[in-house]
């Protein structure tokens, strides 16, 4: 084993919020990130709809279902498997192809989750290009899907491309906080970015009701 590999596994056993996740029955730690999110924005509420993208391995939408409850809707997809979560409808595909509206049956969603990453090449300046234009394509797609009193909650990079995706956002939403949850490890150029209030959407907050496959 390389000694990086050994020293990622030495870091993941001692980790706190490793061991809170299993002792939570959460899929991965970073279901603890959302919680603290949360916990300062207020994202959810009972009833409410969410979009997960790149919602595997689940434990974002282990959470936003447990915070939505029976009466909300949770829709979690990415191109990796995800075991079925209860109350979860899971899909496996790419969010932007246009067959995802049609699991929303109409409605528009209350909250958009992206924890979406590149597959990374180790080239940076081909990683940043790949994860600005997934992050455009989230944005993109809370304009379809997103209600006017809605929230989006993206990660992003920080780096040269950082300030393109921030700008983009406050232009497309009318509030827009960047956040660095304690469970986000410090070393991490990960960050996200909370915004609300899209300034963009269509005159109805309802879909054209179609099939559900995707």
């Amino acid at each position: 084993m390389a000694k990086s590999d050994k020293r990622w596994l030495r870091r993941h056993v001692t980790d706190a919020y490793v061991r809170q996740a299993k002792a939570h029955g959460y899929r991965s730690r970073a279901a603890f990130k959302l919680l603290e999110l949360d916990a300062r924005e207020h994202l959810f509420r009972p009833g409410a709809i969410v979009l997960d993208l790149g919602a595997a391995p689940g434990s974002w939408s282990q959470v936003a279902a447990a915070r939505v409850g029976r009466g909300g809707k949770v829709i979690a997809v990415d191109l990796l498997d995800i075991a079925p979560i209860s109350t979860v409808t899971v899909l496996k595909g790419d969010f932007r192809d246009a067959k995802l509206l049609e699991a929303l049956e109409g409605r528009r969603a209350d909250v958009i989750l992206s924890d979406v990453s590149p597959n990374l090449s180790g080239i940076a300046n081909v990683d940043q290009a790949r994860a600005v234009e997934l992050s455009f394509a989230a944005i993109e797609l809370c304009k379809k899907a997103l209600k006017s009193s809605g929230v989006f909650v993206l990660k992003a990079f920080h780096g040269e491309a950082f300030a393109r995706v921030l700008q983009r956002l406050q232009q497309e939403f009318g509030t827009v906080a960047v956040r660095k949850p304690g469970a986000s490890r410090g070393e991490s150029r990960e960050t996200y970015v909370v915004a609300r209030n899209p300034r963009k959407i269509g005159l109805s907050q309802s879909l054209p009701k179609t099939g559900v496959s995707l």
